[in-house]
C-alpha cells in the first residue's frame, strides 16, 4: 500500500481524536481524557505529516519529539498555576510564529515556481493572522505577567492608526498575490505590518478583558494554522486549526456574554478609559480567624467564591480541606464559578480540580444567584471584579452592566484580601463595606488553614 494512503487513515485517525478530545474538554469530569486524546491525536498527525513528507530522517522525527516533550514537560512541571494564564498567552503566541513561518517556507520553498494565486492567499493569511498572533500574545503576556501596565492603553488618533494599518495591510496583500516571490517587497511590508497591527490591537484592551483575549488569540492561532495547512496542503493542519478556530470563537462568545459586552465593545473600546466610577466610601468590618470560625461553625449552607487571589496563596488545596471539613459538621458546601474569574477562561475550574473538589460541587454564577440568598456564608477568596456591586449599582462604572455573583445577598460575607487593593480592572468595591461583609486580612491560605485549625 502506498505510503500516501497510510498517511492519509493516519490523518483521518488524528481528526476523530482531536473532535472526541474537544469534546470531552467541554466538562470537568472528561477534560483529562480529552486532553489525553488530542495529545495522541497530535501526536499522530505529526509522525504521520513528517513521514508522509519524505523530507526528513527519523531521526529528526526523534529529535524533535522528544525536544518538544522536554519543553512540554518542563513547562507543565515548573510553571506555577498562578503563571499558567501567561503560559496560555506563550503557547498561542507559538502558534501563530509557527503558521507564519509555514507560509513564509511554503513561498521560499516553491521559489522559481509558479505560485498560485489561492496558494498566495493562504500564504498571505497565514503571516498576517500569524504575526498577529504572535505579537497580541507577547503584548498579553506582558499584561497578564504585569510587566507592562496592564491598563488599557489609548491615545488621540489611535483608531485612525489601526485603520490606516489594515488598509496598509489590504493593499500590499493585494500587490503581493499579484506577485508572489519570496523576495517580494509587499512580502516584507506585510509581515512588518502584521507585527505591528499584532501590538495595536491590544494595547487598548484593559486588564479585565484579558480573559477575552486569550480565547480571542487561540482562536487566531487556529485560523493561521488553517490557512497554513491550505498553503502546504496539509489535510490534518486544515482539520485541527478549523477546530481551534472554531471552538475559540465560540469560547470568546461566552466570555463576552459573561461580561454582557459585545467583542468590538471589548477590542475597541479600551476598557475603564472613558468612565470613571464613584469613590467608594465607607467603614470596612475586620474579622478575626477566631470569629470566622464561630460563623462557620454554625452555618448550614456555604458557598466558596474563588477568584486569582485564590491563586497567587496556592489556597485551592486549604479551600478544599475546610470544605470536608464543613460538610462533615453537616454543613452544604458549594463553589461558584463566575466565567472570567483569574486571568484566562476556565482558571478556577483548573485550580480546583487540581484539589481534587468534587465536579458536581461546582456552580456556574447562572445557577448560583437565584439562590443566594439562603446561602449563610459566601466566602470570596481573592475575587475582586467579579463580586462587585458596582456592575449592577453604578452606571458611571466601567463595569457596569457585567454579570456578577450577587454575593452581597448572601446572609454573610467573609472576604479574604491580603489589603483593600482594588481589582485587575482597577474599579473600586463597594461590597468591602458592606453591613454583612467581614474582611479577614491576610495571605488566603494562611486564613484558612487558621480557620481549619479552630475546627481542631
Amino acid at each position: 500500500m502506498d505510503i500516501e494512503i497510510y498517511t492519509n487513515l493516519a490523518y483521518i485517525v488524528a481528526a476523530a481524536l482531536f473532535i472526541f478530545g474537544l469534546k470531552m474538554l467541554g466538562s470537568p469530569a472528561t477534560a483529562r481524557r480529552g486532553n489525553a486524546f488530542s495529545s495522541m491525536a497530535m501526536l499522530i498527525a505529526v509522525i504521520a505529516g513528517l513521514i508522509g513528507s519524505q523530507a526528513v530522517s527519523y531521526e529528526v522525527i526523534i529529535v524533535g519529539i522528544l525536544v518538544g516533550a522536554l519543553i512540554g514537560t518542563l513547562s507543565a512541571r515548573l510553571v506555577a498555576m498562578t503563571s499558567m494564564p501567561e503560559l496560555v498567552a506563550l503557547f498561542n503566541g507559538s502558534g501563530g510564529a509557527s503558521s507564519l513561518l509555514v507560509g513564509w517556507a511554503t513561498l521560499y520553498y516553491s521559489e522559481g515556481e509558479v505560485v498560485p494565486t489561492f496558494t498566495a492567499a493562504t500564504i498571505v493569511l497565514a503571516i498576517l493572522i500569524g504575526g498577529l498572533t504572535f505579537t497580541g500574545s507577547l503584548i498579553a503576556y506582558g499584561k497578564l505577567s504585569e510587566r507592562i501596565n496592564s491598563a488599557a492603553l489609548v491615545f488621540s488618533g489611535q483608531r485612525v492608526l489601526n485603520s490606516a494599518l489594515l488598509l496598509a495591510i489590504v493593499a500590499c496583500a493585494f500587490l503581493f498575490c499579484m506577485e508572489p516571490s519570496a523576495t517580494s517587497v509587499y512580502l516584507y511590508a506585510l509581515l512588518g505590518l502584521a507585527l505591528l497591527l499584532g501590538v495595536m490591537a491590544v494595547i487598548p484592551i484593559g486588564g479585565a478583558d484579558m480573559p477575552v483575549v486569550i480565547s480571542l488569540l487561540n482562536s487566531y492561532s487556529g485560523i493561521a494554522a488553517c490557512a497554513a495547512g491550505f498553503a502546504v496542503g496539509n489535510n490534518i493542519l486544515i482539520v485541527a486549526g478549523a477546530l481551534v478556530g472554531a471552538s475559540g470563537i465560540i469560547l470568546t462568545n461566552i466570555m463576552c456574554k459573561a461580561m454582557n459586552r459585545s467583542l468590538a465593545n471589548v477590542l475597541f473600546s479600551g476598557f475603564g478609559a472613558a468612565k470613571t466610577a464613584k469613590a467608594v466610601e465607607g467603614e470596612v468590618k475586620p474579622i478575626s480567624v477566631e470569629d470566622a470560625y464561630y460563623i462557620l461553625e454554625a452555618a448550614s449552607n456555604v458557598c466558596f467564591v474563588p477568584g486569582y487571589g485564590m491563586a497567587v496563596a496556592q489556597a485551592q488545596h486549604v479551600v478544599k480541606e475546610l470544605g470536608k471539613i464543613l460538610e462533615a459538621n453537616g454543613c452544604e458546601v458549594s463553589y461558584a464559578i463566575h466565567p472570567v474569574a483569574g486571568r484566562m477562561p476556565g482558571h478556577m475550574n483548573v485550580l480546583l480540580a487540581e484539589a481534587d473538589v468534587p465536579y458536581e460541587q461546582l456552580v456556574e454564577m447562572d445557577d448560583i444567584n437565584p439562590r443566594i440568598e439562603n446561602v449563610d456564608v459566601a466566602i470570596v477568596i481573592g475575587a475582586n471584579d467579579v463580586v462587585n456591586p458596582s456592575a449592577r449599582q453604578d452606571p458611571d462604572s466601567p463595569i457596569y452592566g457585567m454579570p456578577i455573583i450577587n454575593v452581597d445577598q448572601a446572609r454573610t460575607v467573609f472576604v479574604l484580601k491580603r489589603s483593600m487593593a482594588s481589582g485587575f480592572s482597577g474599579v473600586d468595591n463597594p461590597l468591602f463595606f458592606g453591613d454583612n461583609t467581614r474582611m479577614l486580612f491576610g495571605d488566603a491560605k494562611e486564613s484558612i488553614s487558621g480557620v481549619i485549625g479552630e475546627f481542631g
